[in-house]
């Protein structure tokens, strides 16, 4: 496919996991040779997420103010886009819009719309990917906007996993990443902690304090955030079963480290969750919390697509309950070697796919 250029918006919305996937995005397609315009609203977290940039990738801001985009600035009259994604329902600024209406009136070619929407495992994912969506008013009147899925089967988007990843995870060194990031490890067993506020927090950190992980004693690395706050808030004390560790914002790469570091993994949101399926460790999974535990539709449709044994599910419901803490008591992970099989089995059944970009490049391709 020839080189194009990829204009990426992206708005905030709160734990900033739609700037970490559209930033991975961006990343994936300029390793590949694409240029990147990413769009965003609130890049704050970039400084700590990509603090190094990269090639190819130009991070232009989006005022939510009212403030027009500063298209000469961006370089637009000079390179046009070929590919605009709005990511997770955004709506692209429509002052852009009209401007690339205005260049496909002259070329005759507007650029390939994607809707970028959330990952799930729900059916409903199936049925509307790749869908068409016209634009019935407006400069873009007529135009198809796709709507592109991510998912876990063969009739969906995919996942995003950039090439490589495996081959660089094979080479990882978890002591000397240890020593690096300055955490004293005595051959304890290492959990990582990246969470919201789970109301079963409390009676984990409570039974790992006491009995350790199956009869190990544990380090927990805390990701810095709303996980290092939930820790910090509740009352325990450490001891020789249970040691925590706080960690600084990590970049996306360090993060990645920290689950391939890591014995189990506790994670939360949409990036995280892929890269802990990638990373072929134990985890659990923290879904964005609705009222009403209205989110454990979608956690087990995840469940089952992960074929997870009873254990693992069990614990998922406990972890993912919006109960008043100590209502429903957080039972230590178990069967810790069933939940390594089946990771692994998850992460094979879906390396056989083809990742998101690979399967959006090709369907870009057929649209232009």
């Amino acid at each position: 496919m020839n080189r194009l250029q990829w204009d990426i918006f992206c708005k905030v919305i709160d734990n900033f996991g739609d700037i970490g996937v559209c930033w991975r995005l961006a990343g994936d397609l300029a390793s590949r040779g694409h240029t990147v315009r990413v769009w965003v609203d609130d890049a704050s977290a970039l400084r700590w997420m990509a603090p190094g940039g990269c090639e190819g990738v130009r991070v232009l801001p989006w005022p939510q103010d009212g403030t027009p985009l500063d298209l000469d600035a961006a370089g637009f009259a000079q390179q046009a886009p070929e590919v605009l994604v709005e990511a997770f329902g955004c709506e692209i600024a429509p002052e852009f819009v009209a401007a690339c209406a205005r260049v496909a009136a002259e070329t005759g070619r507007p650029p390939v719309w994607i809707n970028l929407e959330y990952l799930s495992a729900e059916d409903y994912v199936e049925r509307s990917h790749a869908l068409p969506s016209p634009a019935q008013n407006g400069p873009a009147a007529g135009w198809i906007k796709w709507f592109f899925y991510p998912g876990f089967t063969k009739n969906t988007g995919g996942l995003l996993r950039e090439p490589g990843l495996l081959e660089r995870q094979s080479r990882f060194d978890r002591a000397g990443w240890l020593k690096v990031q300055g955490i004293s490890w005595n051959g304890e067993a290492l959990m990582s902690l990246f969470c919201y506020e789970p109301p079963a927090l409390q009676s984990l950190l409570a039974q790992l304090a006491l009995h350790g992980l199956q009869g190990r004693p544990v380090r927990l690395l805390v990701a810095a955030g709303r996980a290092a706050g939930a820790v910090r808030a509740l009352s325990f004390e450490e001891n020789k079963q249970l040691s925590i560790s706080y960690l600084p914002l990590l970049a996306q790469a360090e993060f990645d480290h920290l689950l391939w570091a890591c014995d189990l993994n506790f994670v939360r949101g949409e990036d995280s969750l892929v890269r802990a399926i990638w990373a072929g460790k134990p985890f659990v999974w923290q879904i964005y919390p609705q009222q009403g535990d209205a989110h454990q539709a979608k956690l087990q449709a995840f469940l089952h697509m992960l074929q997870a044994p009873s254990s693992l599910r069990a614990f998922h419901v406990t972890w993912n309950s919006q109960a008043e803490p100590g209502a429903t008591p957080a039972p230590l992970p178990a069967d810790l070697p069933a939940w390594q099989a089946t990771a692994l089995a998850a992460r094979a059944r879906l390396m056989a796919q083809d990742d998101l970009l690979t399967q959006l490049l090709g369907f870009v391709a057929k649209k232009r």
